[in-house]
């Protein structure tokens, strides 16, 4: 007979799988285009054992955000450990652009609002993207400062502007269904913002 402790680790594993066929299916066909009936579907369980587990669609999306949000966090605060600020720019949106476009339905659902009976997810998208303009704020005031830009530049509008011209570029070659050249557009980025 497994113990307690056996049986949390177990119920843990398995939430970890569930949410982890989720992103895979929420990356494909977006948090829309995914039932509950999809996840159990690909999960060759019922949706009664997946209810067992999470209480929704809802709640399932706001847990692979948060993976997706972390995985999201490790590609910037690697990009953050380049030794100039310059670099750190650039690794930056690499980065973030080889991510978004790995990801790419899920950060379309963080640019695009939802249906307003979606509100919960609308906020919760909100809150992670607030949460990626705060990680790449101060990075956008080391960079000004080192060009010697300090006067009246907004750095919070500026790390906006950044992330929004990204994922506008991701939406638009997925759209084109294109690759994108990361070390190319990061290029023309910074040059253009710096």
């Amino acid at each position: 007979m497994a113990t307690v402790k056996q049986q949390e680790n177990i119920i843990l594993g398995t939430k970890k799988h569930i949410i982890k066929v989720a992103r895979s299916l929420f990356s494909e066909y977006s948090y829309l285009g995914v039932s509950m009936s999809d996840i159990a579907k690909k999960l060759n369980i019922t949706k009664t054992a997946l209810y067992y587990h999470f209480t929704g669609k809802a709640e399932i999306y706001k847990k692979v955000l948060d993976d997706v949000f972390d995985g999201l966090n490790l590609v910037i605060t690697e990009a953050l450990q380049e030794k100039t600020s310059e670099n750190k720019m650039s690794m930056f949106v690499r980065n973030y652009l080889d991510f978004g476009f790995k990801e790419k339905n899920i950060i379309k659902s963080l640019m695009l609002k939802l249906p307003p009976d979606n509100q919960q997810i609308n906020k919760y998208t909100r809150k992670i993207r607030e949460k990626t303009i705060d990680l790449v704020q101060p990075l956008i005031k080391e960079m000004f400062i080192n060009k010697n830009k300090t006067k009246k530049i907004d750095s919070r509008f500026v790390a906006s502007l950044l992330i929004g011209m990204m994922d506008g570029l991701l939406l638009e070659y997925s759209l084109l269904n294109k690759k994108i050249d990361s070390v190319k557009v990061s290029n023309q980025i910074i040059a253009t913002l710096f």
